[in-house]
């Protein structure tokens, strides 16, 4: 306990989303004395065949499968046997096997529901203290702690000799702080849905490049109602939010008109939902006894699925920096993990701007010169095998095991 009486502990991880409940994980296994501060109340969602999903590449599985969660998560996940990336328009197309990669699954389309059940499931199980729903109001930071003032469930104030940020794009803990962030407002949306296509996706996920954005078609389990695939479309913000208020049918029609048929027909639509769209990049992500991860870190455009597996990196190599330390918020530490992390999330966050940009431009003589890069990584080339070891997470994954 604390001078004062409030009790002290070796982290706080502000935010129980996917990245800070892996890494209250972790730290569980590693006998931290660690405090998960979230700010929804525990919510149910049903499982149905519409629900969302995230993909989860082959340096995640490893990460996973290294904090013991991957065969309880590997059941409810969809295997990507192959990516087709397209642009409208052009017949040339990039495409990427798990054969040539010599991995079992190139990715893991997972639904969320899956992923958050089971992260929390063995976060409850943990060494850890839980408080849930709750809300950070104000922090001190000390010379040896910072105080955390706490509102909702058992508000007061603890003491922490580390506090992880882990609390998304519009991070509460950067705001108390005055830590900038750079934005950029892409001007477009997603509607995340899902179809039942004719035929089955053989494991194969598609993006196709539209003039106002991608259009991503990713494979589901199958039911007893048929194929299932996860649908993702971004769209300016002003035409998503006309596309939401079109009728099933409707919706069908253009979606259908968008990306082909590959797949056969679109035969079912689930329930469409819409996330506007910008890159958020902390400016600072380590402070006094203060480092910020996942969302919270760097918030990115989802073109290439590489947020939440960047995310997953961050408290990975965390979870490694603190193993074995008595003071978790030394600057020292702290300075080791911003140095092993900057390469990594510089590159990611550049790779889906530009990404973004690129296929968004309508500048004359642009679109041939994105064809012919498409046609170009069709052949084995150090481009090619750099794009996939990127979309992989796999360039260094020895250092993104969560030790324990």
């Amino acid at each position: 306990m604390s001078e004062t009486g409030a009790p002290i502990f070796d982290l706080a991880i502000v935010g129980g989303g996917l990245v800070g409940c892996s890494l209250a994980v972790a730290l569980g296994r590693q006998g931290k004395k660690t405090i998960l501060i979230e700010a929804q109340s525990e919510s149910s969602i049903a499982q149905s065949w519409d629900e969302r999903c995230i993909g989860l590449n082959a340096g995640s599985k490893h990460i996973l499968q290294s904090l013991d969660l991957w065969n309880g998560l590997a059941p409810s996940c969809e295997p990507i046997a192959s990516t087709h990336i397209s642009e409208r328009g052009r017949f040339g197309a990039a495409r990427f096997s798990a054969e040539q990669a010599g991995l079992p699954a190139l990715g893991y389309n997972t639904p969320l529901r899956a992923i958050n059940e089971l992260l929390w499931a063995r976060a409850v199980a943990s060494n850890i203290t839980i408080r849930r729903p709750a809300k950070i109001k104000g922090m001190d930071v000390l010379a040896n702690n910072v105080k955390l003032q706490i509102e909702g469930a058992d508000s007061g104030s603890i003491h922490a000799k580390l506090v992880v940020a882990a609390d998304g794009a519009h991070s509460a803990v950067r705001r108390i702080l005055g830590y900038a962030a750079a934005t950029r407002d892409y001007g477009q949306s997603a509607i995340v849905t899902a179809v039942r296509p004719q035929y089955p996706h053989q494991g194969i996920a598609y993006e196709r490049f539209l003039k106002s954005g991608p259009i991503a078609v990713l494979p589901k389990p199958d039911d007893d109602q048929g194929h299932a695939c996860s649908l993702v479309w971004t769209l300016d913000t002003d035409e998503a939010l006309a596309r939401l208020s079109l009728s099933n049918n409707h919706f069908l029609s253009q979606a259908q008109d968008a990306f082909g048929e590959r797949l056969g027909r679109f035969l079912d639509l689930g329930r469409r939902q819409s996330y506007p769209l910008h890159q958020v990049i902390n400016e600072q992500i380590v402070g006094p006894r203060t480092v910020f991860v996942g969302n919270a870190a760097q918030s990115l455009h989802p073109v290439a699925a590489q947020g939440f597996n960047l995310g997953l990196r961050d408290a990975a190599t965390l979870a490694s920096v603190l193993t074995d330390v008595s003071d978790p918020g030394d600057a020292g530490l702290l300075s080791r993990y911003l140095s092993r992390r900057a390469q990594d999330r510089q590159a990611v966050a550049d790779f889906t701007d530009k990404l973004v940009r690129l296929f968004s431009n309508a500048v004359p003589g642009l679109r041939t010169l994105r064809h012919l890069g498409l046609l170009f990584l069709e052949f084995d080339s150090p481009v090619r095998q750099h794009i996939l070891r990127q979309n992989l997470g796999t360039r260094n994954s020895s250092d993104f095991v969560m030790r324990t």
